[in-house]
């Protein structure tokens, strides 16, 4: 983590200290004042309904030895060390900033519509073979959880992995500017953040402002599948690598197979070596093509790309799967849907053998504009009862998915539910031994709660 005098950490920030001990050293910045440190700086932020001022006295009692205070804010408390700054978001993004550039180390940069977190940890695990890697944790890769992460690497970490997120145009391009990534990953354009973006031009518009931050003579790697974003890279100066399933894309998968919680899969580069990851999913060995091609690029061997991907650890909620009661499994995906996100779910549901039953848990897709009913409608057609016995769906607008299965279930194999107890309560009377369990649907659904009710 960052450590800096109180004086130094004022220079880069372009603030002024207020207290005589401004050669003391602190060491790492939290922004929660709950969370401190011994030795932290305190960085208060001001929300909507918070404001981090308030806190300031209980961080340094809590162990900070100094905080920010914006120079707006009255009342600054007597005999606490502060550096007076214009802005503390400003300033943690520049303490950020001016950090990663005092460091020696590569950067790799993560956005796209969906897989950004797993490519992260892709990336990460394998990365982590040949060097010291430092990635985003959890879901800090916003205007405030970027710079936090980089400023928690260590002086000697040789690679920092960093994902990006947005909801708007201009904040892929904020924190890019921070990382300076010298190498970007998009792993796709899909249809989340249409409520905001308006369409899949705006949400490509929105990712490719990633390279707005590329240092020079960096790379980017996407998805050569994705014409918005071929269209994009025409007429730039930078360099690129394509994974895809086109044949003139750079990573290509040759074969893929799925046995219980393991996919094999061999690529183009090395027709005759198997690679395999504990993660479930075609879509996943998209993203683990983008994990290879950014590993070589960083020059990691084939021996150690595939020990990576052997030992890959993936966040929760992810295609995680777990044990269910009765002897059932359960694919727990509940992190988040768009409808890309839920059809590539769906496939592999779909596609999976060796199970008695399948039953697919799908809530709300959330922030998809104008056209979510026809969304979910579209998503409920996709559904096969040749493939998917039960179809389960949970929230207002999955009412739609279940009108879409409709057409091709008996009616008494298609169940829509707005209260989560009762969907709960009936199916546990459905699920027996060997029955494999979707569960999937945006963050606001919270159908992890499902998963809990349902775990062994």
């Amino acid at each position: 983590m960052i450590k800096r005098s109180m004086k130094q950490i004022a220079q880069m920030v372009s603030g002024e200290c207020n207290h005589s001990t401004n050669e003391e050293m602190l060491s790492g910045v939290s922004i929660n004042s709950r969370a401190i440190e011994a030795g932290n700086l305190f960085v208060p932020i001001i929300g909507e309904k918070f404001n981090g001022h308030e806190f300031v006295e209980g961080a340094i009692i809590n162990g900070a030895k100094a905080s920010l205070w914006q120079r707006n804010q009255e009342n600054p408390p007597k005999n606490i060390p502060l550096i007076y700054v214009e802005d503390t978001l400003v300033a943690l993004q520049d303490l950020a900033k001016t950090y990663r550039n005092e460091l020696s180390l590569k950067v790799i940069g993560i956005t796209g519509s969906n897989g950004k977190t797993t490519t992260k940890d892709i990336v990460a695990s394998i990365m982590g073979t040949t060097y010291k890697v430092l990635k985003t944790e959890g879901n800090l890769n916003n205007h405030y959880g970027l710079p936090l992460t980089i400023l928690r690497l260590e002086e000697d970490t040789e690679v920092a992995v960093l994902e990006m997120g947005m909801s708007g145009r201009g904040e892929i391009e904020l924190l890019t500017k921070i990382a300076q990534p010298d190498a970007a990953i998009i792993t796709n354009i899909g249809e989340a953040h249409l409520l905001d973006l308006g369409s899949r031009d705006g949400i490509a518009d929105a990712k490719f402002e990633i390279i707005d931050g590329l240092k020079e003579g960096g790379t980017i790697i996407y998805d050569g599948d994705e014409t918005l974003l071929n269209e994009r890279v025409m007429g730039k100066s930078i360099n690129t690598i394509t994974f895809g399933s086109h044949s003139d894309c750079t990573y290509v998968p040759v074969s893929i197979k799925q046995e219980n919680d393991v996919t094999y899969f061999t690529i183009n580069k090395y027709p005759d070596t198997e690679i395999h990851m504990p993660i479930l999913g075609k879509h996943n060995v998209f993203n683990a093509l983008a994990g290879i091609a950014v590993a070589e690029y960083f020059n990691v061997s084939l021996e150690n790309i595939q020990k990576g991907l052997k030992q890959l650890k993936v966040s929760n909620m992810r295609l995680e799967v777990i044990e269910g009661k009765n002897g059932s499994k359960i694919i727990n995906d509940a992190y988040n849907a768009s409808p890309t996100a839920m059809k590539a779910a769906i496939d592999l549901v779909q596609n999976l053998k060796g199970y008695s039953r399948k039953v697919v848990v799908l809530g709300d897709m959330l922030e998809l504009g104008p056209n979510e009913e026809k969304y979910h409608y579209e998503i409920g057609e996709l559904l096969k009862p040749n493939f998917v016995d039960y179809v389960v769906t949970f929230g207002e607008l999955s009412k739609h998915i279940a009108e879409g299965a409709r057409v091709s279930f008996e009616p008494d194999k298609v169940k829509a539910y707005t209260n989560k107890t009762n969907l709960i309560e009936d199916l546990k009377k459905i699920v027996s031994a060997n029955d494999l369990i979707l569960v999937k649907g945006s963050r606001g659904m919270r159908l992890e709660e499902v998963v809990m009710e349902l775990k062994e």
